[in-house]
């Protein structure tokens, strides 16, 4: 995505609905340049069209949460890419920054193998050509397009990466992370007992949020991957229990 699509996506963001017209002036570009921009954004989920505008997809799905700060997000996953060689077979769960990460390494890195409980994961990479994606079976959840139950467990009892990177719902300064489903945090715990370290990317906005279920103790997180506007005190916390912390 180039530097005037994200543009769009944080005027859209912004303004919820705005006419083509409007964006061409802002952005100072034609508007038969503006609606190819909009084509795009929207074959990927992350806007919705209507005539003359362009309008936030406002559904309670993945591409909403991938269109909300776009760009630190990117920036996230890129930092978290970083640490993951090529040849490497790494697990990763659903989630908008755990996405962009899967396109990260399928677009990026060579030959690198994902695990992923993500039908959306899955298939957002399906075109990369060197990068194999094992989708794991279950229960599925439609409205999170990823699989659940004991299924997950069972089929990573027996596998071993060095890698795990997860998304999150909340914060608690006293417990660790959490998360907004029961049976999402239980498919992530059991994947998280196949590998060596667990990393947690998220923007920072989720410092400020609780879920419902606890997702992850602090002894259980080796790093987190976030943005600069993490607070003094939240880093404060994730380096006194020895979570390495990297800010984008």
């Amino acid at each position: 995505m180039n530097e005037r699509e994200t543009k769009i996506l944080d005027i859209v963001n912004e303004h919820k609905k705005i006419e083509v017209v409007k964006l061409s002036e802002m952005l100072h570009v034609s508007q038969v340049t503006i609606r190819k921009d909009l084509d795009l954004l929207t074959s990927r989920g992350l806007l919705i069209r209507e005539h003359g505008y362009a309008v936030l997809n406002n559904s309670d799905d993945i591409n909403k949460r991938l269109a909300f700060n776009y760009d630190t997000k990117l920036r996230i996953a890129k930092k978290a890419a970083a640490l993951v060689n090529d040849g490497e077979t790494v697990m990763i769960e659903s989630g908008s920054s755990c996405a962009l990460l899967a396109s990260e390494l399928a677009y990026h890195k060579k030959e690198v193998t994902i695990i992923t409980n993500s039908a959306f994961i899955a298939s957002y990479i399906k075109d990369a050509p060197s990068c194999k994606v094992i989708l794991l079976g279950g229960d599925y959840q439609k409205e999170s397009q990823v699989t659940l139950g004991p299924m997950i467990r069972l089929q990573v009892a027996d596998l071993f990466v060095d890698k795990l990177f997860v998304g999150t719902d909340g914060f608690l300064r006293q417990k660790g992370f959490t998360g907004g489903d029961m049976l999402r945090c239980e498919a992530v715990r059991n994947m998280a007992e196949s590998a060596q370290h667990v990393a947690i990317l998220t923007d920072s906005t989720k410092f400020h949020q609780q879920g419902v279920v606890l997702q992850f103790r602090f002894d259980q997180i080796s790093s987190v991957f976030t943005d600069e506007q993490l607070s003094i005190e939240d880093e404060a916390v994730l380096k006194e229990h020895h979570i390495d912390v990297y800010k984008v």
